[in-house]
């Protein structure tokens, strides 16, 4: 698996960097790396990915702060410092059970004068889950609500997820004395050594059921089919995600339960392209409207409006309709960009035909800038002869006076 670039780096930014530098970059490169820019471009689409994640931190001031202060710990969800700073429990998870296995448990009963060999009855969050969900532009565009099903382990209802049938509950485990783990002590050449290891008896919990729950056979959970609604905040793009707190797996011992990470899948717009905040329309206009000038009708995502095309707008040009594009109460509004798209006719009558035969004859090269530029060029090319201009009245006035 690739190593995580520098979320900073991934914009191309420096660190401490403003919010409108953030989302400046953000535009500049989803614009970019946007699928439909880069069709069938698997490395396009990875960066596309990578800048998205790096936005949805970086324009997140509590995200961006534990981001500044301990990197990608401080926005990881299963990780310490993404729980809002660093935890003594989480550091002796990691590696208590590296140094007991090197060192024999001789660290005289674990971090922090706690008893000797840690137990696991302790409050734990459940599991976080993931889970994904298709919506139409229109619904990423205004925000919208949507229902998943999701089967998952939930708390048994009959022993309340404490895994003993009612009327029973846990004693504490008559081989490791709660500890949930058993200390052999040994003596060598070099000393006395403790060898500690996981209490077969009760898995390290320190306690045993009694009389098993018959629902949930002990384990405190069952599984079940949930339906839980996902509300979608306006704005939200494509591979972006939702987290719902407390919809993941049921936490143990008293601990609270995970959270549930929705994937967003946006499916494309039959005309609107959008790329970071900012949409793109192409709009066809004919011949003449580009020549004469025209106002148009432009569709927007909240209604049409009206635009004056200026005469002689050329192939290709796009106008910018600002405030017409994706809003968010995080990011902000983007603008709307239309590319005017010149229609040439492919069927005309033979009246037609005559009409701009007719026109094509009345029409000068001085009208058309760019052809009478280009035939000039070509006619240089063959010719050997470059173009010289006629002296003005002012360098003819300087002559006579000379003479």
């Amino acid at each position: 698996m690739a190593e995580k670039r520098d979320y900073y780096e991934v914009l191309g930014l420096q660190k401490g960097a403003s919010e409108s530098e953030i989302k400046s970059a953000f535009r500049k490169k989803a614009m970019k790396y946007h699928p439909d820019r880069n069709p069938g471009d698997k490395e396009a689409e990875e960066k596309f990915k990578e800048i998205n994640e790096a936005y949805s931190i970086l324009s997140d001031p509590d995200k961006k702060a534990k981001y500044d202060q301990f990197g990608f710990a401080g926005v990881d969800p299963n990780s310490g410092f993404g729980q809002g700073g660093f935890n003594a429990g989480n550091f002796e998870d990691m590696f208590g059970d590296i140094f007991g296995s090197m060192f024999g448990g001789g660290f005289g009963g674990g971090f922090g004068g706690r008893q000797q060999g840690r137990r696991r009855n302790g409050p734990r969050k459940g599991q976080d889950m993931q889970a994904r969900v298709s919506i139409s532009f229109d619904e990423a565009f205004f925000g919208t609500k949507k229902k998943i099903k999701l089967r998952k382990d939930v708390k048994c209802k009959d022993c309340g997820g404490t895994g003993a049938a009612a009327g029973s509950g846990k004693k504490v485990c008559p081989i490791c004395q709660g500890s949930g783990q058993i200390r052999n002590q040994r003596q060598t050449p070099f000393g006395m050594m403790a060898n500690v290891t996981t209490c077969q008896n009760c898995g390290g919990e320190g306690e045993i059921i009694e009389n098993p729950c018959p629902t949930c056979g002990g384990s405190g959970t069952v599984k079940k089919e949930v339906t839980i609604e996902v509300s979608i905040p306006a704005g939200i793009d494509d591979q972006q995600v939702v987290s719902i707190r407390g919809q993941g797996g049921p936490g143990q011992n008293g601990g609270p339960d995970g959270d549930l990470f929705v994937i967003v899948s946006v499916r494309s717009h039959k005309i609107f392209k959008r790329y970071g905040m900012d949409l793109e329309l192409e709009l066809p206009i004919t011949f003449a409207q580009a020549a004469l000038g025209a106002e148009v009708t432009i569709p927007t995502m909240t209604g049409k409006v009206a635009y004056k095309i200026p005469a002689g707008t050329q192939p290709d040009t796009t106008f910018r309709l600002r405030g017409k594009g994706v809003s968010s109460p995080v990011n902000g509004t983007g603008d709307l960009y239309v590319k005017v798209l010149l229609e040439v006719p492919t069927k005309l009558t033979s009246e037609q035909k005559r009409l701009l035969e007719e026109f094509d004859n009345n029409c000068s090269d001085d009208i058309y800038k760019k052809k009478k530029t280009f035939l000039e060029s070509v006619k240089e090319l063959f010719t050997g002869e470059e173009k010289t201009e006629a002296p003005s009245d002012k360098e003819k006035k300087k002559k006579k006076k000379k003479k």
